[in-house]
């Protein structure tokens, strides 16, 4: 066997392969062996066979079968050999008429090669770190909230503004009927929550749902319909009180703290709000640090430049998935995965230059963690290292989980890597504001 390549330019190669008789023939002849000691044909007894009649029989898809798994197996191992970084997978070139009683066989496969390039991480750019912080705005409103759920309902005669409403959405033409409990501060309008305001247990508010809620989400919510009929809903519906509250807030004291957080683990609102403040920002580097690695990733796409063997990876994609695609339709999935595939191959570059590795220690380790984070949820705050072990060895006979892991500590480890290497400058604002600057004032 001979194999040869031909570098058609510094994308593109054509690797040749020359199959001789002798790479084939004793295989070949020794599955023929086999199958005329089990062959069944009538006239023959078991065994006894002529060996001119197995190979007329089964001689030329036997040669065709171990030709091919003989030429799978020497690209494979010619590949890995030279170190070739291909993109998608060798592609045959067609042959219309292969001779299969020729003595030898060649065979050509196109292959598109991985570009060699160079990554800047410190460009003249430089990338936005937030440091998001609770503010006592913030802190606040979050104290408010846990005051609202362990407080106490107090029944009400009369709706006032900060009453918690329960009745029932109706419309017979849609078939609405749904009972819910609601606040005032919901409503997108203010003339919505005068209507309310000073209305009675068995008073019937009739409203348009055109506007009145402030997304489509809550109005799906209030209807209980589909976000389909939601949006840009116009109808009239009926709201029918049956129940008027008013909640207590519970008393900021050394009961509710130890109700939130275990005994005396807070022992004053001082305390508690720098509780709130550090699980909050806890949860806020998690978000920043989501948006690093988002606009990272993009930066190094936008400004990490190179070529790619376009042409052959349009042809690759007409086969490589479950249906096959023609031209056009290639052309399409390609520039819809071109983005994609460029930071796949700028990670992997940043990965071998910085000598990025995960072990099987940093997956188990991860996964204890993770384990134990899940169980403390649900109270169980000590469990032995067996336990987790054991636990761990479970959810890593997934491969899919386990190489979910992986590829999440190599998203941490170079997210450490951005941190120290790239061009960022840090810029510290409330929650409120990280949302207004990158999401938009929704």
């Amino acid at each position: 066997m001979n194999i040869t390549r031909e570098n058609v330019d510094a994308l593109n190669a054509v690797v040749k392969v020359d199959i001789a008789k002798e790479d084939y023939s004793d295989k070949v002849e020794k599955i023929l062996t086999d199958y005329r000691k089990t062959a069944n044909i009538p006239g023959f007894r078991k065994g006894h066979v002529p060996m001119g009649m197995v190979k007329k029989q089964y001689g030329k898809a036997v040669l065709v079968d171990e030709v091919n798994k003989l030429l799978q197996d020497a690209l494979n191992k010619y590949l890995t050999e030279e170190k070739l970084d291909v993109l998608g997978q060798p592609l045959p070139k067609p042959q219309d008429n292969i001779d299969w009683d020729a003595e030898g066989f060649t065979f050509e496969f196109e292959l598109g090669l991985a570009p060699e390039f160079e990554v800047e991480l410190n460009g003249k750019k430089a990338i936005t770190r937030y440091n998001i912080v609770a503010d006592d705005k913030m802190i606040d409103e979050q104290i408010e909230r846990i005051q609202k759920q362990y407080g106490k309902l107090v029944s009400q005669d009369v709706v006032e503004n900060n009453s918690e409403i329960t009745g029932t959405y109706k419309n017979e033409e849609k078939e609405i009927d749904n009972t819910v409990t609601l606040t005032l501060d919901k409503f997108k309008g203010k003339a919505t929550a005068k209507q309310f305001v000073g209305a009675k247990v068995g008073d019937v508010i009739v409203l348009n749902t055109k506007g009145l809620y402030k997304d489509d989400h809550e109005l799906m919510h209030a209807l209980k319909v589909g976000h389909d009929e939601a949006h840009g809903l116009d109808i009239e519906v009926t709201f029918a009180i049956t129940e008027i509250n008013k909640r207590e807030l519970a008393d900021l004291d050394q009961e509710l703290f130890d109700k939130l957080f275990g005994k005396d683990i807070v022992k004053s609102v001082t305390e508690l709000k720098a509780k709130i403040k550090e699980d909050a920002e806890k949860q806020f580097v998690q978000q920043a640090d989501q948006k690093l690695l988002n606009d990272v990733t993009e930066y190094l796409v936008e400004n990490t430049k190179f070529d790619l063997p376009v042409e052959f990876l349009q042809k690759w994609l007409q086969t490589a998935g479950e249906q096959p695609l023609d031209s056009d339709q290639a052309k399409e999935e390609f520039e819809k995965s071109e983005k994609s595939l460029r930071y796949q191959l700028i990670e992997g570059k940043l990965i071998t230059d910085n000598d990025i590795q995960v072990t099987i220690d940093d997956i188990k380790g991860h996964a204890r963690e993770m384990i134990k984070a899940q169980m403390a949820q649900f109270g169980q705050l000590d469990p032995s290292d067996k336990e987790l072990d054991d636990i761990a060895a479970r959810v890593l006979s997934n491969q899919d989980e386990a190489r979910r892991i992986s590829e999440q500590l190599i998203s941490q480890k170079l997210l450490e890597l951005y941190k120290e290497k790239a061009n960022i400058k840090v810029k510290e604002l409330s929650y409120e504001d990280f949302v207004k600057e990158v999401y938009g004032d929704k």
